[in-house]
């Protein structure tokens, strides 16, 4: 079978990632327990989870030139994707991201840098690729312009195109209209829908609940599809890890409840890891777990 051809238009961070015992109280100073540079970016961790799950991948971004932005290049090609699409900027620095974990959760600051650099323009020249794609998937941390692009060119050539509302705002009705899916978490579905009808998008919504899983409308019945119970080391990317997996499953044309289940399965295994990318699983990591999951 041949691998599906996924898109992802989005952002390529370097991640800042603080370990620590308890969140700082406001203007307090606490000692870490740890400290690690890591790939991140919500575009780039879609890609590597697409990539690790068995996908053609190709990443449309932009990042500065400099140390970090060469690191994250090669670390992309080192998961065999493409970055043609991923053009260097020379006014803006790389994307970064503060992470702070404790207490199994996170606290996330992003500066955008280059990732703010992307046009409509670079999307054009990109057009063919779009085109070729099975599967798009574009989020937020790129600008809102960009997105709209994404979403009306693949639009265009009957690409289905995934929209992960995140950070979230409000979006423009054209991309609620032109979007096959909409993955808010429960926190983005709330902003995403102040000024919208819900009910006229529900079968477009894949909402994440974290450790509940995901909710999903299907001919105007609501049905949870739950998660899978792991110990948590680290959530950062689980949501990343979940958009890119659905984004598989989807081109290899998985129904939705198993498509959402497929994800479901990839995202709990990456929180068994500290990092965003590299506790995303591979293939045959999920395919091993769901085994095991029917067996008990």
């Amino acid at each position: 079978m041949n691998k599906p051809v996924i898109t992802v238009i989005g952002s390529i961070n370097m991640d800042l990632v603080t370990v620590v015992e308890r969140f700082p109280n406001q203007g307090e100073t606490i000692l870490g327990e740890r400290f690690l540079t890591t790939p991140g970016g919500k575009g780039a961790n879609q890609a590597v989870a697409a990539a690790r799950l068995g996908a053609d991948v190709r990443m449309i971004g932009a990042v500065g030139e400099d140390a970090f932005g060469r690191e994250l290049l090669r670390s992309l090609q080192s998961e065999g994707i493409s970055v043609d699409g991923v053009k260097p900027v020379t006014h803006q620095h790389t994307g970064i991201a503060s992470i702070t974990i404790s207490e199994q959760d996170n606290r996330i600051i992003v500066v955008p840098g280059a990732n703010h650099a992307l046009a409509p323009e670079d999307l054009d020249q990109c057009e063919s690729v779009i085109a070729e794609s099975d599967v798009c998937v574009v989020q937020l941390e790129i600008p809102l312009s960009v997105v709209e692009r994404a979403v009306s060119l693949a639009c265009r050539h009957g690409v289905r195109v995934i929209v992960n509302p995140a950070p979230a705002q409000l979006l423009p009705p054209s991309v609620f209209k032109k979007a096959s899916f909409l993955t808010p978490n429960e926190h983005e579905r709330t902003i995403l829908f102040d000024k919208m009808d819900e009910e006229a998008f529900a079968d477009k919504l894949i909402v994440t609940e974290g450790a509940k899983g995901v909710r999903i409308w299907q001919d105007g019945q609501e049905r949870l599809i739950p998660s899978f119970q792991v110990p948590v080391v680290d959530t950062t990317g689980a949501g990343d890890t979940f958009n890119g997996a659905f984004a598989v499953a989807l081109a290899e044309g998985k129904p939705l409840e198993e498509a959402c289940r497929f994800a479901n399965a990839a995202a709990a295994l990456s929180v068994t890891k500290l990092g965003a990318q590299a506790g995303m699983p591979t293939r045959g990591d999920v395919e091993s777990f769901l085994s095991k999951q029917k067996e008990s």
